[in-house]
């Protein structure tokens, strides 16, 4: 059996509105690619690709209800070399339009998070976790 690697190239977000999305991930920092059109928005991000299509054009496509939006049990996660960066860039994506979920703060499992939702309402948790280094290009290691 030909076994392939794991690996995650593309996480895609339903949005309703596309240009009001790509505009918010544009004033956090993030570089529009000139794949990106009309129907979708790609950002390239040091070997992921995150991707904004339409809520509706999406549902239509993995063929499930478009149902209504709530905590989907998922969370997307940046993570940094510190605390204060953390509260850099927590501070940042509210500035940017982001809604605070909870502030930045110590947590159970001895790191320092904070969470933010989207304009769809997607929740990005910003994180600095003493147990997992992170490399030259900023991806995290794992023992």
């Amino acid at each position: 059996m030909n076994k392939l690697p794991s690996r995650v190239n593309l996480i895609t977000l339903g949005v309703a509105d596309i240009a009001a999305s790509t505009e918010f991930y544009e004033r956090l920092g993030w570089k529009r690619s000139t794949a990106s059109n009309e129907s979708v928005t790609f950002f390239y991000s040091n070997g992921t690709v995150l991707g904004l299509f339409g809520r509706a054009a999406l549902a239509e496509d993995a063929q499930v209800e478009d149902s209504k939006p709530g905590f989907a049990g998922v969370a997307l996660a940046q993570n940094f070399a510190s605390e204060a960066d953390v509260d850099t860039a927590f501070a940042h994506a509210i500035d940017s339009g982001a809604a605070p979920l909870k502030q930045p703060q110590k947590v159970f499992w001895g790191g320092y998070s904070g969470y933010f939702a989207d304009p769809d309402g997607h929740l990005w948790e910003l994180a600095y976790n003493p147990f997992s280094e992170l490399d030259e290009n900023g991806h995290m290691t794992l023992p």
